[in-house]
């Protein structure tokens, strides 16, 4: 009779055994399923976002060649910009944006500098200049290029740069680009504007004048389709206001001014809540600055690139 209970209480055990196994087991096929769907998700993901990338609407393609620019003059430091991009089937395969001494050493190869810089600013140009070269191949837009923190001015100055190379490579028009950064500014009216309205309807301009060799008033603006401006549009302002914290009403005027007491697009000061709209300002302002040291009144018109938005 124990016997039987003995065999009897074997049994049970053996069966919630096998049973804890195949509830274990289960489990894992769960996970694993888990694991299956998150992997899938983060597929989808990506194809979504591959799907969603940005489609141009707007801005003339890029015709395949080297387009090069360079300064013709070394800075108060020793160095001077050497700047190429390389268009292939339409696209920016390869951005070299550097600085070179008069030794003809470039300034992301250079020790001394980095450790000095990195010390102060947190960023070296071993850092920030391939970055700022990989950011202009992944966005193919100058103005998308973020500025890298500790490096604003020659993020600044890349943009700019990156923007003429982007409109000679629009004409294909390879002829070396030169840039007298350190020249003085010639008495002249100087013009930018854009060709093609943004995705919100808009679209920027800039004129500069410069009178004794100093900037002394600058008019920018945007302007939609009928001609109105951006600053005097009473339901941008309202919007832009209420979730920016600022209004085109307040920043354009604070960039106009900026510029003329700075004298330089290096020195303009960003609006808080219009960030975007700085930068771009800052890069317009500077190509007008290079117009200027050239004496060069011709008007520029930008065949700015849309995209869609996602």
């Amino acid at each position: 009779m124990n016997m039987k209970k003995f065999a009897l209480v074997m049994t049970i055990l053996f069966t919630m055994i096998l049973a804890s196994c195949a509830a274990g087991s289960g489990s894992g096929s769960s996970s694993k399923a888990a694991g299956s769907s998150s992997s899938s998700s983060s597929s989808a993901a990506s194809s979504s976002s591959t799907a969603n990338a940005s489609t141009k609407v707007a801005g003339g393609a890029l015709k395949d060649g080297t387009y090069t620019l360079k300064e013709t003059g070394f800075d108060t430091h020793g160095w001077k910009v050497q700047f190429s991009i390389t268009v292939a089937n339409g696209k920016i395969t390869k951005s070299d944006y550097n600085y070179v001494n008069k030794q003809g050493q470039l300034k992301s190869k250079n020790a001394a500098y980095e450790k000095a810089m990195k010390a102060k600013s947190g960023v070296g140009p071993k850092e920030y200049i391939p970055k700022l070269n990989q950011a202009l191949v992944a966005a193919q837009d100058a103005k998308q290029v973020a500025v890298v923190s500790g490096a604003t001015e020659s993020s600044s100055t890349f943009i700019n740069y990156a923007q003429q190379l982007i409109q000679a490579a629009q004409k294909g028009d390879t002829s070396p680009i030169t840039v007298n950064a350190e020249g003085k500014l010639k008495d002249g009216l100087y013009k930018l504007a854009e060709k093609n309205f943004d995705s919100h309807g808009w679209k920027q301009y800039i004129n500069m004048t410069v009178e004794g060799g100093k900037i002394t008033k600058v008019d920018y603006n945007f302007l939609d389709k009928n001609g109105k401006k951006k600053s005097e549009n009473a339901a941008y302002e309202k919007a832009m206001k209420a979730k920016s914290g600022v209004g085109p009403k307040e920043y354009i005027p604070a960039l106009e001014k900026s510029l003329v007491k700075s004298q330089n697009a290096a020195g303009v000061a960003a609006v808080s809540g219009a960030t975007e709209s700085t930068e771009a300002f800052k890069a317009y302002a500077a190509q007008l600055i290079n117009a200027a040291q050239k004496g060069d009144t011709t008007p520029i018109e930008v065949d700015n690139l849309v995209f869609k938005e996602k």
